[in-house]
């Protein structure tokens, strides 16, 4: 299933575009990069702090026929993107449940799934923040970048290639299987 791109130089948040796409009845599967957000946002209304030079994205689509539910995507989703980021960059990537990603015990990368019904369909929102080149200051936690483990800059474009053809791959599995199979496929991309 082939995603269409949309990419950004600045948004408030890339899950908002999202949002205002759905709601304009533009709803074919989408990935919505930026380099930057003026207002991202985390789980339970936290921020999520997007410096431009890190990796902002959000990914859409219809789950209505999917045959997994919301929970069971927020497992997928974050078992997909540990899988990418490990391959890539480190073993010692490790999930926090339910939507994040840390290494040595900082986060690296933040997960927000939401959905949003319109037109009697359900759409998932998937809102993706990596830590690339830099790292955010947080009192709430301590945070680091993938930068700081392989010791050289992050091509942000490179690893949203790899991010929308892992997803890509992923969709066209959710049309088909259940929660086990695809469980099994996110831990081997």
């Amino acid at each position: 299933m082939k995603l269409i791109s949309l990419k950004f130089k600045s948004v408030k948040s890339t899950n908002d575009i999202a949002h205002k796409l759905i709601k304009k009845k533009k709803t074919r599967p989408t990935i919505i990069l930026s380099e930057k957000q003026t207002k991202g946002r985390g789980t339970m209304g936290k921020k999520w702090i997007s410096k431009k030079g890190n990796l902002f994205l959000t990914i859409f689509f219809d789950m209505t026929k999917k045959k997994v539910n919301f929970k069971k995507f927020a497992v997928l989703n974050a078992y997909l993107l540990k899988s990418i980021l490990v391959k890539k960059f480190s073993s010692k990537i490790k999930i926090k449940w339910p939507n994040d990603l840390l290494f040595e015990g900082k986060k690296i990368c933040g997960i927000l799934q939401e959905t949003v019904i319109n037109a009697k369909k359900k759409f998932l929102i998937i809102g993706i923040g990596i830590n690339t080149n830099l790292n955010p200051q947080n009192s709430n936690f301590s945070s680091t970048s993938l930068k700081h483990i392989i010791k050289k800059n992050i091509d942000n474009k490179k690893l949203f290639i790899m991010i929308k053809k892992s997803y890509e791959k992923f969709l066209l599995k959710a049309n088909q299987n259940k929660f086990s199979e695809l469980k099994k496929f996110t831990q081997k991309l």
